[in-house]
């Protein structure tokens, strides 16, 4: 087990291990005793794990609720949102109670959103269940809904109380999601370590699980306590996600998360390297390394239709979108771009 402690405006441990679901009772009386605890889940995950984590948490003498609504990307909208609200509201929970988001990234951001925002701010703990939740969308308190004209355009930083990454829950997630979530495992190799972008070309998809998800956690650590609320630094974070954003909207959300972030990043430093601004030998290595993950490198969608997306992208800044390319693995920089030269841009990378 590896613990992770990240230094916020709000204090918390990401703790890494396996079978730690069933012990969720214990770790949140550490944090909240003897109140209500409401658990959000989702269709997917609610049938594997609620029974396991009602029990654990009832013995612990929480008062177990919970709220369940259809798995996919498609429901993290401001339906579900105040469905969400009007749950708790029901159930009187107050600011002595705790909610704690059970599944993947779409249940951490729209639980998260909610635990912002439900009496101005109620304590919440992360559970996440994917692998692209736990290394990335349950660290660092980012929470959003989508809205019709692009992902996370509504949201709020709030830190969870604690992380719970249960490394066994992988074993039920399907082969495909799993990939999924590698995408975020190469962005953070190509963002800040050399030594993990080699590591993945040997091993593959057989990484040591639990090393890796820290290693990930840990990068992530650094930049969110450096620069909490996104103004500077933690923007690298955002590599592959303008054109991916993009990706996903235009797909209405039948390509994932992940396999966007994939061709948003391959997109990006294909264009980059055909300007000049990072090397060929660079973009090769990223795209061997993301087709040895199954995952894609390009899109069908038009340059034109990406650009659109990127109009309505929260990273944009009246007329500037900042573009995030590697030089190298290990090496990343921001790129504030004109938006009358993105489209073009774009191209150049298709």
């Amino acid at each position: 087990m590896k613990t992770v402690s990240v230094k916020a405006s709000g204090n918390y441990d990401v703790i890494i291990g396996t079978d730690l679901i069933s012990q969720i009772g214990k770790y949140a009386s550490q944090i909240r005793s003897h109140c209500k605890a409401a658990v959000i889940s989702d269709t997917n995950v609610w049938p594997i794990y609620g029974e396991l984590v009602s029990a654990s948490l009832s013995a612990a003498g929480f008062a177990t609720i919970h709220f369940t609504f259809p798995a996919g990307e498609a429901s993290k909208n401001a339906n579900t949102y105040l469905e969400i609200l009007n749950f708790l509201a029901e159930n009187q929970v107050t600011r002595t109670d705790l909610v704690i988001a059970l599944g993947g990234g779409v249940v951490g951001d729209i639980t998260g959103f909610a635990a912002a925002t439900f009496l101005r701010g109620v304590s919440y703990i992360q559970v996440p269940t994917s692998l692209l939740a736990m290394v990335d969308s349950s660290v660092g308190g980012k929470t959003a809904i989508d809205l019709p004209a692009g992902k996370n355009l509504v949201g709020a930083f709030k830190q969870p109380k604690l992380v719970l990454c249960d490394i066994s829950t992988l074993n039920t997630l399907p082969q495909k999601l799993f990939l999924d979530g590698c995408a975020e495992v190469i962005k953070y190799g190509m963002l800040y370590d050399a030594d993990l972008i080699y590591y993945l070309q040997q091993t593959g998809p057989d990484f040591d699980r639990e090393q890796v998800i820290a290693e990930c956690v840990s990068l992530k650590r650094n930049v969110v306590q450096d620069d909490e609320f996104d103004t500077g630094a933690r923007q690298k974070l955002n590599f592959g996600h303008t054109i991916g954003h993009g990706i996903e909207t235009n797909s209405n959300f039948q390509n994932t998360h992940g396999q966007a972030v994939a061709a948003g990043m391959s997109i990006v430093t294909k264009a980059a390297a055909s300007r000049g601004i990072c090397t060929y030998d660079t973009y090769q290595m990223l795209t061997e390394l993301l087709q040895r993950f199954s995952l894609p490198i390009s899109t069908n969608f038009s340059a034109q239709a990406l650009y659109q997306s990127a109009l309505s992208d929260k990273k944009r800044a009246g007329g500037t979108v900042s573009l995030i390319i590697p030089r190298e693995p290990g090496h990343c920089d921001i790129f504030p771009m004109p938006v009358s030269e993105l489209e073009s841009f774009i191209e150049a990378g298709l």
